[in-house]
């Protein structure tokens, strides 16, 4: 936007305006353009867990800035907590000039000062040309951070490249030099000797993660004339699973597009590493890829189902916040944390639907799909921070509790919920609600669409980031009451501004189910959540107004013995409580300030539920047939679900 004035003062006030209406994710373009922005990254030392990254800047003849900043993002999309990526840079410099590839040339150092943690201030010195040099060091391999090691190179653009402030919205170039018989990939690859890329703006090439090795395996499909591809780095056995997984990722794709309709792009990748030494495990979604680590071979147990549920939930986010997404979505002010209300929607409604395409695609039966739901409800409902926090607030909180550290001992566990599996609860009440007060004549489905529809694909662009416009959580409850025919804003007050119990029995009852809550097996915790850590077992957290609290138990506590047992872990502690009954008074012995503290575990009423959806015994044939086209994504035939 360009502010003419008569005098510096007058342009000032409306620059402050502006920027003050636009809130704190506007962002002004600079009244003295850069001519280009090309980065250049490195890795001549894998060893070293070195990124070296060269940021070459042409400044528009004449009218050259006196100084321009460089910043390091403080987070990255997708994983909303505050890792402050600048710890990692090193080595930073600022040069006077480009010389050209190839030649000899001595290029001066220009002035460089730190402004705060994330900020480096250039001075250009008069001069149009300018090179930034620094390097990151990067050994996490997750959907957030990055690993250069001897065996390969995988980044997530957010905690490698500076962006230079005012000046995301800059067209960039990206020039990638891999280590010799390495090959690179990513969601961008036009054909596979590509070293080069040309991004619209800063936020699309951090969007673009990208894996540089020696080793990967692709393969390939067609859905609706949309190139697919799977890129497959395994750190171990697959155990001839591989060609398997493609195929059950291109029924997720059908899956899903069967849904929503062909997506925009025309091609799209599954970047898939299958770490086997690793202990993480991670999914992040991008707008023409998904970035996926499991902490397992392909070849092990289990390992297998894991990473097509993944898929399932990082595919539907194409459509599920990397388009359709809350209004704070991008672009962003990477200087502070990002807080938006929607990510019960964004999130958790994805959970649902990834969870809902498996058994859509035919990976999952009735059977699997339900057991799955189970184990959300009686997650939620278990917790004490349901009663407490609302998905909204949940939402808010994201900065807290998506992987956050925590240098300080925190209450969360006993006050929060997250929004993954809250929203996915909402979602499931509310898809089946809809369908069920409707008649079968509308679903979530189709709420899902239209809002898709109406933010995205048609509404004017509201910022340089991306098509369409953002969305706020009464737009959704407006959208959802519209397409359904419906008033719900009683069920949106209750259940996702409050933190009422979901209204499963008149949910489930539409498609002739029910919840059913029975005592676990275990009836007792005592209010203990434990951790394993070097070979010791503590208390990791003590929930408010339990017998632990009770009994003076603390977190960080660590356990010696229970009624005797000095063989107590992580494994058998509910069992071994399960021993008892109510009214029980248990001997405990824990470590604390290495001290030997007695204390005695009076155990109260059973604290521990399970949930099961289950069949009604007097469902009706017009209920089983809308079950059936719930989980298959057909249309109903019938005019009533009574």
């Amino acid at each position: 936007m360009n502010f003419i004035s008569q005098n510096k003062v007058i342009r000032s006030a409306i620059l402050l305006s502006f920027l003050v209406l636009s809130g704190p994710f506007a962002f002004a373009q600079s009244e003295q353009p850069l001519r280009s922005i090309s980065y250049r990254l490195a890795m001549s030392r894998p060893v070293s867990h070195l990124f070296e990254v060269t940021m070459e800047i042409e400044l528009s003849e004449g009218a050259a800035p006196k100084s321009l900043d460089f910043q390091m993002p403080k987070w990255s999309p997708g994983r909303y907590a505050v890792f402050d990526f600048a710890k990692n840079v090193q080595q930073f410099e600022a040069l006077g000039g480009i010389c050209p590839r190839g030649a000899q040339c001595k290029m001066a150092p220009f002035p460089i000062t730190r402004i705060d943690d994330q900020t480096w201030r250039v001075s250009t010195m008069n001069s149009p040309r300018l090179t930034i040099r620094y390097k990151v060091f990067g050994n996490d391999l997750s959907g957030t951070f990055s690993q250069l090691d001897s065996r390969h190179a995988n980044y997530n653009g957010g905690s490698i490249f500076m962006y230079v402030v005012n000046h995301k919205p800059d067209p960039v170039r990206l020039e990638i030099n891999p280590p010799p018989g390495w090959r690179i990939f990513n969601g961008r690859m036009t054909s596979l000797d590509q070293r080069d890329w040309q991004f619209p703006n800063w936020d699309i090439l951090i969007d673009t993660p990208t894996e540089v090795a020696p080793d990967f395996t692709l393969d390939e499909f067609k859905v609706d004339a949309k190139l697919y591809r799977v890129m497959v780095h395994s750190f171990g056995d697959e155990g001839g699973k591989r060609a398997a997984l493609v195929r059950d990722i291109e029924k997720i794709v059908r899956a899903e597009t069967a849904m929503w309709g062909p997506p925009e792009f025309d091609s799209y990748t599954f970047l898939i590493h299958f770490a086997a030494d690793d202990h993480s495990g991670d999914g992040m979604e991008h707008l023409t890829s998904t970035q996926i680590i499991e902490p397992g071979a392909l070849g092990e147990t289990g390992v297998y189902g894991d990473a097509l549920d993944t898929v399932a939930h990082e595919f539907f986010h194409v459509w599920n916040v990397k388009r359709l997404r809350p209004v704070e979505l991008g672009p962003w002010d990477f200087t502070r944390p990002a807080n938006t209300r929607g990510l019960w929607i964004a999130e958790g409604f994805t959970n649902y639907y990834g969870h809902l395409m498996m058994r859509r695609a035919g990976i999952w039966d009735d059977t699997r799909f339900f057991r799955t739901e189970n184990q959300t409800v009686t997650g939620i409902e278990n917790a004490p921070g349901s009663h407490l926090m609302s998905a909204i607030q949940s939402s808010q909180l994201a900065a807290f509790l998506d992987g956050a550290p925590h240098a300080q001992r925190t209450n969360l566990g006993n006050i929060s919920i997250s929004y993954y599996p809250k929203g996915e609860l909402i979602a499931l009440v509310l898809d089946l609600l809809i369908r069920g007060r409707a008649n079968g004549k509308t679903s979530l489905d189709d709420v899902m669409r239209r809002m898709y529809e109406e933010f995205y694909l048609k509404s004017p662009n509201a910022t340089y980031y991306l098509r369409g416009r953002g969305y706020t959580s009464e737009d959704f409850q407006r959208v959802a009451s519209e397409v359904s025919g419906l008033d719900l804003n009683d069920f949106f007050r209750r259940y996702v501004q409050g933190v009422e119990v979901l209204p499963y029995d008149e949910a489930l009852a539409y498609v002739g189910m029910q919840l059913v809550r029975e005592q676990a097996r275990e009836p007792f915790d005592a209010g203990i959540r434990l951790n394993w850590e070097n070979g010791t077992l503590t208390i990791g957290s003590v929930r408010n107004n339990s017998p632990a609290e009770d009994a003076g138990l603390q977190e960080g506590d660590e356990i010696v013995s229970l009624g005797g047992r000095k063989s107590v872990s992580r494994e058998n502690w509910l069992v071994a409580l399960a021993r008892y009954k109510q009214g029980d008074r248990i001997p405990l012995t824990v470590k604390r300030d290495r001290r030997t503290i007695q204390a005695t575990i009076v155990l109260r009423e059973p604290e521990r539920f399970e949930y099961k959806i289950e069949e009604r015994k007097d469902a009706t044939p017009k209920q089983k047939e809308a079950r059936q086209a719930w989980l298959k994504g057909q249309a109903q035939t019938g005019a009533s679900m009574q």
